[in-house]
């Protein structure tokens, strides 16, 4: 496909209503997500100064994450994907206000806000493989790529934005930031109810242990898709320096909290302009290569991020370890919604958003751990080494992955062609 061609065809998905409406949906959800989140952070360490604190926002997230995500799975496969995201948005919109309330009380204790996080995680296991399985439900097969582009440009405009608005709307305190975010979610939750999505094959039979684990076994019966999955899940899990950058901002760079804001944009605007790149460019060949590049790119840049204490030279390697985030992630999505059939494609995304969720959530909670014991800077930097390690592991374990060249689809869509015109000729 030429580069006229696939512009062409980011446009007309993006002409999609149906999609236009998910999109706006999604942005104005995320971006209030991450406002809050430079909110949560930066008001629980001035509270407590404690950098145990900031790895429990991650686990009070994580915990409910891990115990609903793969039911929720099920509930995107049975029940109509839209409805249950419009829920989920709904249910953040609750956890701003009680945010709000928490910020009104002037408490001194902070377990208040483990416990709204926890409503947050639950609310989000439930969104997560509704929102990844939705996607194929909006547009046409062959605008897919595209779209899943175009969406995680989008989503990554609202995660450079997020951070800034909210450090800034932080200045004005923390119920400033609380009551724009619910404003926010409230807009995405009536946009949600106005998308209409495609025939869904919804899931047949009755709930059971056996069809809330089919997707597990599904991921486990392919290697590749095994592979890309687990990959994110360890390399992540070591590199999570973002829930360190509260304390990395304050303590290390002298910066407040428009500097933290700043610091959590950078992976964003990486991320960002890569998946800009990838709308208008797919990756087509080197799948793996450019798979472990990505990977490999991130744990690079976390060594450098925890080794400056330059805020120009933190904010490259941030934005530079978006960029490699952006390439996995794109890769992964793709591996796993092409190779899904869509009757349990929330149940197979629910097992993909657990690998994402530990790499993430938990992740935060490992380098609170690892930053008590080793302390900030040694943390960092041995988080980034980890990621290098994994990848290099993976790519000896997985081969089938990390040489892959082409998408599977690619070359079965290519051997279709092929046989075509051979029965042309015959």
């Amino acid at each position: 496909m030429s580069e006229q061609s696939a512009a062409s065809s980011a446009a007309t998905v993006l002409r999609n209503r149906n999609f236009a409406f998910y999109l706006s949906s999604r942005v104005l959800g995320t971006l209030a997500v991450q406002m809050q989140s430079v909110a949560i952070g930066w008001q629980v360490y001035d509270i407590t100064g404690s950098l145990y604190d900031l790895g429990l926002i991650g686990l009070a997230q994580f915990a409910p994450f891990l115990v609903l995500i793969l039911p929720a799975g099920h509930v995107a496969d049975r029940y109509n994907r839209r409805s249950v995201i419009a829920v989920c948005l709904a249910l953040q919109l609750l956890v701003s206000i009680l945010l709000l309330l928490f910020s009104v009380s002037g408490s001194a204790v902070v377990w208040p806000v483990f416990a709204i996080l926890v409503l947050f995680g639950s609310a989000r296991a439930f969104m997560m493989p509704a929102s990844q399985a939705i996607l194929k439900n909006l547009v046409p097969l062959e605008s897919f790529s595209q779209a899943v582009a175009l969406s995680s440009s989008a989503f990554h405009v609202a995660v450079i934005t997020g951070p800034v608005l909210g450090g800034l709307l932080y200045l004005a305190g923390p119920k400033c930031v609380y009551m724009v975010s619910a404003a926010l979610l409230l807009i995405a939750t009536v946009l949600m109810t106005r998308t209409k999505s495609r025939t869904q094959v919804h899931s047949s039979g009755p709930a059971s242990w056996h069809t809330v684990l089919e997707g597990m076994r599904f991921v486990r019966s392919r290697p590749i898709i095994l592979g890309a999955i687990s990959l994110d899940l360890f390399a992540v899990l070591f590199g999570g320096a973002t829930a360190l950058l509260p304390a990395y901002a304050r303590d290390v760079l002298q910066a407040g909290p428009t500097g933290l804001g700043l610091l959590r944009t950078a992976p964003g605007a990486g991320a960002a302009l890569c998946s800009v790149v990838l709308a208008i460019r797919p990756i087509r060949r080197h799948v793996g290569l450019w798979m472990f590049g990505g990977v490999g790119l991130f744990g690079l840049a976390t060594v450098v991020l925890g080794a400056t204490s330059s805020l120009a030279i933190a904010l490259a390697a941030l934005f530079l370890l978006g960029v490699g985030d952006m390439v996995s992630v794109y890769i992964r999505h793709l591996l796993v919604q092409y190779e899904t059939p869509d009757d349990i494609r929330g149940r197979v995304s629910a097992v993909s958003a657990v690998f994402i969720g530990a790499s993430n959530e938990l992740g935060e909670f490992e380098s609170g751990l690892a930053a008590g014991w080793l302390g900030l800077v040694r943390a960092i930097v041995a988080g980034g080494v980890a990621t290098l390690v994994v990848t290099g592991l993976w790519a000896w374990k997985f081969p089938v992955l990390s040489r892959m060249d082409r998408f599977p689809h690619h070359e079965k869509e290519e051997q279709e062609a092929l046989d075509k015109q051979h029965a042309a000729v015959k």
